[in-house]
């Protein structure tokens, strides 16, 4: 089916059809043609979505609905005549012959700005959502909630799966199970975001900040013995930029030290080490499902594990600490992290994509390593380490000189890039936690995120490429 086919709708048909439609399109709008295919108005998005903040429902026809005073061209008008008609609001524009019959389209050039990442949504996600919109399970009960959690705990490998209402939350309450609190010491890598270091600083419990491997980016072995001591009770090893720590070393320093293990695996859906998925190899794994992630709730995360004890304490936790079997009676101090059903429906068609969504990703990092590999002053994220299998997260390359400005240029031309994240270590808040940080402050100075999403097409890279060329 081509783009133009995807993009009409007949003007009998009602409002889901539509919206199926623009889901199907990603271009955030309809043409309405009647049963002769003449153009009779278009719909948008945004008209729906006001439709029903009005508290009207999706079973109304689209012709109640489409705007009839809209702005199209003939298919005899001159391109340069075509662009003068897009504005701020107008961004796509019908173009129909002399009988007023739609036969093309001209869209405003897509690639003026380019994001760092687009949430891939071509799925059953509009279908799951509105059904559970129409089901009236809105909040945190409902169907999706029970399969989302289940079938992400399966495609992870564990027994369990605890939805919560975003990846922080989700490793705040794995403190929390594992009784992390005032007095303990938690391990935490340098390089990584915000969120790692400061759920151990929320639990009252003392955060040690160390360093990174050269090669993996992640948090180095050596540098989690070096900074154990008597108080420390836990390692959050971070699975950065979609690669793997060495989770061996790791799980064989906490047997050692009796220590738990809770995998920030935020970035890193569907990585692997040795052939286990990553987030099953601790006592908790944790996601997030942000809009840039792999798979995506909007907002929302998962807690993975396979001890019975810890799934049951969470469960009681995550809603309120409100015993299962005595309703309004409370055995802990709880909190509300609970996803909603509308999230989890999302989630649920997600994972059905999954697979094709990381080969997608794979893909694109493989167009960026071939059009970039005689480029000299970058280096790629390493993807050959011994028993890990990372994903592609965001294409990430080290630059060996002059960021700033490479990051200024791309931004000139529309194309959106993310430094590294700054390492915790430089920041004042964080500097009385350091215990070390060398290799962390040279990889975050260097490194940087490039575009990663399925809309990238070749000719955005080749721009990449001259712009690098020229830095």
């Amino acid at each position: 089916m081509n783009m133009l086919s995807k993009l009409k709708c007949k003007n009998n048909r009602n409002l889901i059809d539509a919206w199926k439609k623009i889901n199907e399109n990603g271009k955030g709008i309809v043409f309405i043609i009647d049963e002769s295919d003449k153009l009779v108005g278009v719909l948008t998005d945004g008209d729906i979505r006001n439709f029903l903040i009005k508290g009207n429902n999706l079973n109304a026809s689209v012709d109640e609905l489409m705007n009839k005073m809209f702005v199209y061209a003939f298919d005899s008008t001159k391109p340069n005549n075509i662009l003068l008609l897009f504005n701020e609001r107008i961004k796509i524009i019908p173009i129909v012959n002399n009988d007023f019959k739609l036969v093309d389209f001209m869209e405003y050039n897509a690639n003026m700005h380019i994001p760092v990442a687009i949430p891939d949504l071509k799925g059953k996600e509009f279908e799951f959502l509105t059904d559970a919109f129409l089901s009236t399970w809105i909040s945190s009960s409902g169907k999706y909630i029970d399969r989302f959690e289940k079938d992400f705990s399966n495609y992870c490998g564990t027994e369990y799966g605890v939805a919560v209402s975003n990846g922080t939350v989700a490793l705040q309450l794995a403190l929390d199970v594992l009784g992390i609190g005032p007095g303990d010491e938690v391990i935490v890598p340098d390089l990584t975001f915000a969120a790692t270091i400061n759920v151990v600083l929320h639990r009252n419990a003392t955060p040690v900040i160390v360093d990174i491997e050269e090669d993996s980016w992640c948090i180095d072995p050596i540098e989690i013995l070096k900074a154990i001591t008597p108080k420390t009770k836990a390692i959050i090893p971070v699975h950065l930029y979609g690669q793997v720590c060495d989770m061996d070393k790791i799980m064989k320093i906490a047997k050692e030290h009796n220590l738990f293990v809770i995998e920030d695996c935020a970035e890193a859906h569907g990585a692997m080490y040795d052939g286990q998925k990553v987030g099953s190899i601790g006592d908790i794994g944790c996601f997030s499902f942000y809009g840039n992630k792999v798979i995506t709730t909007g907002e929302g995360g998962m807690c993975i594990t396979n001890s019975d004890i810890f799934n049951e304490k969470m469960r009681v936790l995550r809603d309120h600490g409100m015993s299962k079997t005595k309703r309004y009676w409370h055995d802990y101090v709880g909190y509300n992290f609970r996803m909603t059903n509308l999230q989890a429906a999302i989630g649920v068609a997600q994972l059905e994509r999954i697979d094709s969504i990381l080969e997608n990703r794979s893909i694109v990092e493989e167009k960026y390593r071939k059009a970039l590999k005689n480029v000299s002053n970058i280096s790629f994220q390493a993807n050959d380490l011994n028993k890990r299998k990372k994903i592609t997260w965001f294409v990430c390359v080290l630059l060996d000189h002059n960021r700033g400005g490479l990051l200024k240029k791309l931004s000139e031309e529309g194309i959106d890039t993310r430094p590294f994240f700054y390492p915790l270590s430089i920041m004042p808040i964080y500097l009385p936690y350091v215990f070390s940080n060398k290799v962390s402050v040279k990889i975050s100075s260097l490194g940087i995120n490039l575009p990663t999403n399925n809309k990238i097409e070749d000719h955005i890279i080749e721009k990449i490429k001259k712009i690098l060329l020229k830095n």
